[in-house]
């Protein structure tokens, strides 16, 4: 995924009210800008650090720029638009980079599923093949020895999702969770069983039922971000 225009780029002054964030502009101007990530965002938003933002041409916008990207004052790259991951995946899918994934006839997004009422992120389908349910997670927190976790907050919905896909798979469907690793940093990824232990009570729980467990990294850059190579899941 290309940026088009190019992102800008600031330092950061603060991130509130989940979805706000106040920047300095290299001109010193100080501008508000929309940040699509209602998560905790720990690590990704540290004052100081450098913001890549882009802008949209729609006038109705009352925020016009749009937080993409982080570059740390370590170094890494996070791509915090969390609506950028299930694009970037549905991109990989399409052009063969998941091989796990590869080889069904048709691609549909945000399809209703599930007794509890969901969406599934992505849904592939054959003739020859059982439906292939996906859900996408991004993975921003990063620990120590680039081991990522998710999620970095306690998460009722990833909860029910990871019921539904253990539902699926009982049904003898195909149910995947996906891991999008959005940050430069991160090597390894495992549920954080520290933040949200019944998430990872969860995962174990949907593992055994027949869930299978991707994590694809992606790379990053202010010009492109795109989905490149699979990376270990781990329980900790």
């Amino acid at each position: 995924m290309d940026f088009s225009p190019p992102l800008q780029s600031a330092r950061l002054i603060k991130r509130y009210k989940r979805f706000l964030a106040d920047i300095q502009c290299n001109d010193s101007e100080e501008r508000t800008i929309h940040c699509a990530n209602t998560g905790a965002m720990t690590g990704c938003a540290t004052p100081g650090d450098t913001v890549w933002f882009s802008t949209s041409d729609n006038a109705k916008r009352k925020y016009p720029h749009s937080w993409e990207l982080t570059q740390t004052q370590a170094g890494h790259f996070i791509c915090v638009n969390t609506v950028q991951a299930n694009r970037l995946v549905i991109e990989a899918i399409n052009e063969g980079v998941i091989a796990e994934l590869a080889d069904y006839a048709s691609l549909r997004a945000e399809v209703p599923y599930g007794e509890e009422k969901s969406r599934i992120d992505i849904l592939l389908q054959s003739p020859d093949k059982a439906d292939c349910y996906i859900e996408v997670k991004s993975v921003t927190l990063l620990g120590e020895n680039g081991q990522g976790f998710f999620p970095d907050a306690v998460t009722t919905r990833g909860q029910k999702h990871l019921r539904e896909l253990g539902t699926l798979a009982q049904q003898g469907k195909r149910a995947v969770l996906l891991f999008a690793v959005l940050h430069s940093g991160i090597e390894i990824v495992s549920a954080a069983k520290h933040i949200d232990a019944v998430y990872n009570q969860l995962l174990i729980e949907a593992e055994s039922l027949g869930v299978e467990v991707l994590c694809y990294k992606a790379d990053l850059s202010p010009s492109c971000v795109s989905i490149k190579n699979r990376v270990p899941f781990s329980h900790l």
